[in-house]
This record gives C-alpha cells, structure tokens and sequence, in this order.
C-alpha cells in the first residue's frame, strides 16, 4: 500500500510539473503575441505634465490620453501634476521639474519676459471661459452699471478682462467700481454681499447652479441671474495652453517627444468631446472630489471653450492672440508685444498631420454642447 501511495503522488506531482511548464511556456507566447502591440511598460519614456489647478473635468483630455493609451501608443508614459493656488505651472517647467504645462496664455508670456524660456506649443481653448455673475434682479446688465458697485474678482492675474471692461465702459478701476477679493467659490454673490462675482463658465457659475437660492428654497435657475460674457465685449484673453522649455524643442529627441505628446493630448480631448460621458467617468475615477453632474457640466463647457477649432484643435488664433495681448499691454501686463519665438505652431500642425492620418476630427466644425441639468451640490 505504501509502494503505491508513493507511485500515485509521483504521478501526480509529474503531472503538476507538466502542467506547470506547460502554463509558463503559454505565457511566454502571450507575452510574445502583445509585444507587437505597443511598447512595453518599461520601453515608454517618461514624460510629465504640470496643471494649474486641481484634477476636474477641466483637464480631461490628458486623463482620457492616458486611459486610452494614446500616450504610451507613442512611446509615452505620462505623468500628471496637480496644481493649486501656489502653483505656478509655467515656472515649474522653466525649473526643469516638469516637461510640460498647462497655462493661461498671458501668464507664459510674462515669465517669458522675466527670462524664463518658455515656449507656447499648443493653445487648448479658443475662447475665454471667464464671466461675471449678477443677480438679474440687480439691473446690472453691463460693465457701465458696476459704478459704485462692489465688484469681486479672484486676482492672480484673473482680473484683467474685467479690469478692460471697466475701463471700456469709461470707468476707473480705482475709484469708479469697489474691487472686492472674492474666494474660489459663489457664496459672496449667493449671500449678496457683493453685486457681481467672478466665475468661470465651467465651474463657478455650475456652482451657482447648483445652490438652492434663500429666497426661493430652489436651485438658482439661469433666468434670475445676468451673465457677462468678456468675449462678447471684445476684451477676452486667451487662457488655457501648453508651454515648453524652448531650449529643449532645440533637441530633436525632445522635439520628436513634443509632436507626439501633444498628438496623444489632442486625441484625448477629441476623445471627450465625441465621449462625454466616458470622459466623465475616466475624471470621476482619478478625481472624486467633485459630484458626477458638476464634472459633466464642466467637460460639457470645456468642449464647447474648445470646439469648434477652425483651424485644428491646438492651433492659435491670430486675432484673439492679439487681442490678449493689446489687453495685457495696456494693463502692464507685459511691457510690449511678444517675440515671434514666444509661441510656435509647426510642432502643433505634426501633431494634427498623425491625427487626420488616423482619420480623426481635428477642426470638430458640427460641435455643439448638450443640455447638462444641474444637480444639487453638483452630485
């Protein structure tokens, strides 16, 4: 009995083996069959991307690059970097601590002219997403009514398009209207306590959307409140780009990697524009801080800062470049008009050429932005 107890757990422990080496030479042909597909994790070079604010729909496009690998279909392993209010993103990439950044057009080019190296590469938005926020009931209908008006604005270089419009409407900023600080949110307006408050398209005025009005015990609807448009008034500024150290868009291995990354950039933002609510989800999962309905009104806004792209997704808009700049000169923003090696849009024009050889939508010329309900609290 004992003999053949023995010959049966050698029989089973050769079976084992078999299957064993079996199941690893599978796998050793799997791994072989996927390598075709792309790079491997550790062939992908290593890339980073510096925000200006915190992870939200605002960003989308470079989540979803990632999620759906268009990065690392080009070789790239992408890296990105929240901000914050103390971030600057543009300074972090001429410190060398990140490759690229995302930055509101006239803050790179007053670093540039602080003699950072830095170069616009891309520019996202082709509109100014910035408003300023009334109560309909407050008769304040255009910027010549905030006389003697409290007036709030975030600074950090936020305030220049409605500092224009003051003085457009012949106002002074200094003695005309009273400039009121205003935190990152809409509870200054909500409780009255100022006459117009500061917001963007994509997330503040959602805020205010999304807030029972004291008065009524009901989310605020569109119709009680007045909503400046700076781009109406002719003193919009160009805002979220993307900016690289210029030195190294010398180099042609980082120039290559430029083209490429933002091939992958805008494939993912073509993604959230035709995949709203995919986008919406792929946010959610790496940021849950915010409610499911504000992030989809934010990715809905934000398509609609972008597309349509007349000339392809990424690539500036001459006139309104110059408008941004005719405003940040007459404010002292910069102290005159930029070099011609500020911003460049060959590596923009590569990158649009790999993505209508994939048969995509670059100019997204039939966009127009759904209906998104506001939620309470923005869930």
């Amino acid at each position: 009995m004992r003999d053949t107890r023995t010959s049966r757990w050698r029989l089973v422990l050769a079976l084992l083996l078999s299957f064993a080496l079996f199941a690893v030479a599978c796998g050793d042909d799997s791994e072989d069959e996927g390598a075709g597909d792309g790079p491997s994790s550790d062939e992908l070079t290593p890339i980073s991307l510096q925000l200006q604010w915190f992870t939200q729909g605002q960003f989308c496009g470079y989540y979803a690059g990632i999620e759906q690998g268009y990065y690392a279909d080009r070789g790239l392993d992408l890296t990105i970097i929240e901000g914050g209010v103390d971030i600057v993103p543009q300074t972090v990439v001429a410190n060398g601590d990140a490759d690229y950044a995302v930055s509101f057009t006239v803050r790179g080019l007053a670093s540039r002219e602080n003699d950072a190296d830095l170069t616009q590469i891309a520019q996202v938005f082709q509109r100014s997403g910035t408003r300023q926020v009334s109560w309909a009931d407050s008769g304040l209908n255009s910027p010549a009514d905030w006389e003697g008006k409290k007036i709030g604005n975030w600074g950090f270089g936020n305030e220049f398009e409605l500092l224009a419009a003051i003085r457009q409407a012949g106002l002074d900023p200094e003695t005309d209207v009273e400039l009121v600080q205003q935190q990152f949110d809409m509870v200054a307006i909500t409780n009255r306590d100022i006459d117009a408050a500061m917001a963007t398209i994509y997330n503040e005025y959602a805020q205010m959307l999304e807030t029972v009005n004291p008065e009524t015990g009901e989310l605020i609807q569109p119709e009680e409140l007045h909503v400046l448009d700076y781009n109406d008034l002719g003193v919009a500024m160009l805002q979220d780009a993307l900016w690289a150290d210029t030195n190294r868009l010398e180099e042609e291995e980082f120039r290559a990697q430029t083209v490429d990354f933002l091939a992958a950039s805008m494939e993912g933002w073509i993604y959230c524009r035709d995949n709203l609510e995919e986008g919406v989800q792929i946010v959610l999962d790496n940021a849950p801080i915010l409610g499911e309905g504000h992030q989809r009104w934010m990715i809905n806004e934000v398509n609609n800062l972008i597309w349509p792209s007349p000339d392809g997704v990424g690539i500036l808009d001459p006139d309104l470049y110059q408008q941004t700049i005719d405003v940040a000169v007459e404010f002292e923003i910069l102290a005159g008009q930029p070099d011609e090696e500020a911003t460049r849009s060959d590596l923009m024009e590569e990158a649009l050429a790999q993505l209508e050889e994939k048969g995509l939508d670059v100019t997204g010329a039939d966009y127009a932005p759904i209906d998104v309900e506001p939620t309470p609290g923005g869930e």
